[in-house]
């Protein structure tokens, strides 16, 4: 763990510089540390894949002092042995085809089926590190090395709400119609984000998003089921907890 005054109201603490789930653990547990701490003088926590980035009233209190009042030693040598509570969502896609334009693409360049990119791409929970880029938009860990892919070449102006794609090492679900460069492989008919709601995402940094295939009309029926209000999320949306 290393700090650093980044400017005269933030302050950056960081971890191993690598993507894995045993240093966001380090970020995850730092974060709430911090927050139990209930310091008056941070306005805000932002946690990245290996940093964490801490806004404070420089009104109030200074970077070092804050650094040296957060007592962070402590939390290295802390080890109780607790495993974090984890939540896993469940959400249905619709691969291929219209909605998943660049499934075929996928599947040539690493020498599979689409069947079998289906079953890959669907057989394990994804850690969301952070949400980014746009409102709702889940950085997910964990994509299988039998489907990476690189960026398409010429991006996308419009990528339709839903989509879920593959980008290099990474796959990740768009919340809402956007440009972009990722790989789509299907597409959601969830609103996994909606302003109206509360919370506004069905996720947060730290769950874990697991994708499973659903069929045409399947799709239709669930999209239906939301046009009318008869959305009913505990058939359709899977929350698992575990420990």
């Amino acid at each position: 763990m290393e700090t650093q005054l980044i400017n005269e109201q933030t302050v950056m603490i960081y971890f191993n510089n690598e993507i894995s789930e045993q240093t966001y653990e380090q970020v995850r547990a730092t974060v709430e540390y911090i927050k139990e701490q209930s310091h008056p003088e941070i306005t805000e926590i932002i946690p990245s894949y290996r940093a964490i980035l801490i806004y404070f009233d420089n009104t109030k209190i200074k970077g070092n002092e804050l650094l040296e009042n957060l007592e962070l030693n402590r939390l290295q040598n802390k080890d109780d042995g607790h495993q974090s509570h984890q939540r896993i969502i469940k959400i249905p896609v619709l691969y291929g085809n219209d909605y998943g334009p660049d499934l075929e693409e996928v599947a040539e360049h690493n020498q599979l089926s689409e069947k079998e990119v289906v079953q890959i791409h669907t057989q394990q929970p994804y850690l969301i590190y952070m949400l980014g880029f746009m409102p709702g938009f889940p950085y997910l860990g964990g994509l299988d090395k039998k489907l990476h892919t690189p960026r398409r070449s010429e991006p996308r102006l419009k990528i339709e709400a839903g989509s879920v794609g593959i980008a290099n090492n990474q796959t990740g679900l768009y919340p809402m119609d956007s440009p972009g460069g990722w790989q789509i492989i299907g597409r959601t008919p969830l609103k996994v984000f909606d302003l109206n709601r509360e919370p506004m995402t069905m996720y947060e940094a730290g769950d874990y998003i697991q994708f499973y295939e659903i069929d045409q009309e399947e799709y239709d029926q669930l999209s239906e089921d939301i046009r009318n209000g008869n959305f009913d999320i505990d058939k359709w949306v899977t929350y698992q907890d575990e420990y």
